[in-house]
């Protein structure tokens, strides 16, 4: 039975002459899994905020969107705010209240639940959610895989039928993204709550869905099984949006059944190809830039945000070569962000030293210091604009330089170089997707042509395209000579993208080793197509190492 359905669905956003969604025809069965992905800004929080009426944007819309079998503005407010729950992105964005307990019973409090009822169902979802040990904790301090834990389990005392997700594990590192994950699946198993989840990260979903839609330009360009769906995305380009193991199967031609998952991946290659009877040469250790110039150092940097609260950053040592990506990743509250803000000089360390270029920040002029050396991309990349517009925050960068007579070329070939069209240069930043403001808000802070660059999960709300974008975009800084520090949960971009990797632990950072041997030596903070090949060959990291040697096996089995 269809619990949603939309018919011919078109939206158009005020002001917009092309729709942001065309023709749309999609049905949810009652206890399905689905996977909602596609290329940045081809629709997909638009549909899903469509669906939760109560989050649904201004427009103008033609067809019919249908929950179990009624129109969303034909239901009470009961009916609306328990039958359909939704997970945002930004998980502080939807917490609303200053301790957990009390975010938890939020929403009962509201519909006029007696009190007996709401502690017993609070009481239930705490220990489902394993939320007992931080029941008491204020909200503040949670990590953001706990925070979106919290907001799970808040729509969940709602006892909805069905749960939309827009991209829920974009903010949490590899660890608590799997647990948030397996979490949901459960509830969709042993509940019976219809999942569908946004998500640009497709590697732990595949194995789970029972059917992906795909959207591209506002169109419903495919949808099927994940293994039907796998070929068809290829051919639209999304090849790198697949599952480690599909990806591999695809680029070296692969014969059966399309593997999804890790295990299947591993156990197609043993039933395809005979077992390794060498591994590869083992990897080179970290990658040193012989004769490259430290472009930014931290030695021996503490720094807690009260008196008497714990250190954030304790010892905190690392120094960054010119021409350089660093990648550092970790888990959710390690002090990630903290060890950004400090580089940038937004905060300030109470024992050790920041230098960039051999001098403190303070030694920098104020302009110098904010224009012509060091740039920092936030997580929120929101934070980043004053304007109403895009483009009058892009010109602000160049207002006072030497370079404001030339401001429409330079702005035009980096928002080219970047990939952002020009239909969004008029836009309002709060009106974009998270990929666009994520693009836009990185042609900003380029415009003020940094030598250090810092970005703070700068693939947050970008797909694949985008990615490989992003990647060569910052390939071609560093051969000019910048240096970039990247902090990601992304690991298969920092597999690709990335010179140099170190893990955060301990308020400290771990010896800069290359990517090849860090993720071949991880268990955990590793890429799926590592997890396919260990003990196969010992450093492919991405699926391209991993089907060049699978290809150059087999035409060595052939005698090629």
């Amino acid at each position: 039975m269809e619990i949603l359905e939309t018919k011919n669905l078109t939206f158009t956003y005020p002001g917009m002459t092309v729709p942001a969604l065309k023709d749309i025809s999609l049905r949810a069965e009652t206890g399905g899994f689905y996977v909602l992905c596609g290329p940045s800004g081809g629709g997909k929080t638009t549909l899903l905020k469509l669906w939760k009426s109560d989050l649904a944007p201004k427009g103008e819309q033609t067809g019919e969107i249908l929950f179990k079998g009624k129109r969303p503005d034909t239901l009470d407010l009961r009916e609306r705010s328990c039958g359909i729950g939704f997970v945002m992105q930004n998980p502080d964005v939807q917490i609303v209240t200053d301790e957990v307990w009390h975010e938890l019973a939020f929403g009962l409090e509201n519909l006029g639940v007696p009190s007996t009822e709401i502690r017993t169902r609070v009481g239930e979802m705490a220990n489902f959610f394993g939320i007992t040990s931080w029941y008491r904790e204020k909200t503040a301090v949670l990590s953001g895989g706990q925070k979106q834990l919290l907001n799970l389990a808040a729509v969940m005392v709602m006892d909805p039928e069905v749960i939309l997700l827009d991209e829920p594990t974009a903010q949490l590192d590899p660890i608590a993204a799997d647990h948030f994950i397996s979490t949901l699946f459960r509830i969709n198993r042993e509940l019976g709550v219809t999942v569908v989840i946004s998500e640009h990260r497709l590697q732990e979903l595949f194995p789970l869905a029972d059917r992906v839609w795909y959207l591209d330009g506002g169109r419903l360009a495919a949808e099927g099984t994940p293994r039907e769906i796998c070929p068809q995305m290829a051919e639209y380009g999304a090849l790198d949006a697949l599952p480690a193991a599909a990806q591999v199967f695809l680029r070296s031609k692969g014969r059966g059944e399309c593997p999804m998952s890790v295990r299947e991946g591993r156990k197609w290659m043993e039933t395809t190809f005979s077992p390794a009877s060498e591994k590869c040469a083992e990897s080179a250790g970290a990658e040193t830039a012989e004769g490259a110039a430290v472009a930014m150092e931290l030695k021996d940097v503490w720094f807690r945000y009260e008196r008497k609260t714990p250190d954030v950053l304790s010892g905190f040592s690392a120094a960054f070569n010119e021409g350089r990506l660093t990648a550092i990743l970790g888990g959710n509250g390690c002090g990630k962000t903290t060890a950004m803000m400090v580089m940038a000089g937004v905060l300030h360390p109470y024992k050790g030293v920041v230098k960039w270029f051999g001098k403190r920040p303070d030694q920098y002029k104020s302009g110098d210091r904010h224009r012509s050396m060091v740039s920092y991309l936030p997580q929120a990349p929101g934070l980043v604009f004053l304007k109403d517009t895009v483009l009058d925050d892009w010109k602000l960068m160049l207002r006072d330089t030497d370079r404001k007579g030339r401001a429409d070329e330079i702005i035009r070939a980096l928002a080219e170089e970047i990939g952002v069209p020009e239909t969004l240069w008029g836009r309002h930043p709060a009106d974009l997707s998270g990929g666009e403001l994520q693009k836009c808000a990185l042609v900003k802070i380029l415009l003020g042509e940094p030598r250090i660059l810092l970005l703070d999960e700068p693939t947050k709300g970008l797909d694949s395209r985008s990615k490989a974008q992003l990647s060569e975009l910052l390939t071609g800084l560093k051969s000019r000579g910048l240096t970039v520090v990247m902090v990601s949960h992304d690991v298969e971009f920092c597999a690709k993208a990335a010179d140099t990797c170190m893990l955060a632990f301990d308020g400290k950072l771990t010896e800069g080793i290359s990517p090849k041997r860090f993720f071949s030596t991880n268990r955990f903070y590793t890429t799926a197509a590592a997890r396919i090949s260990r003990g196969w060959f010992e450093d492919c990291v991405t699926p391209e190492d991993l089907a060049e040697e699978l290809g150059r096996k087999e035409r060595l089995h052939d005698g090629s």
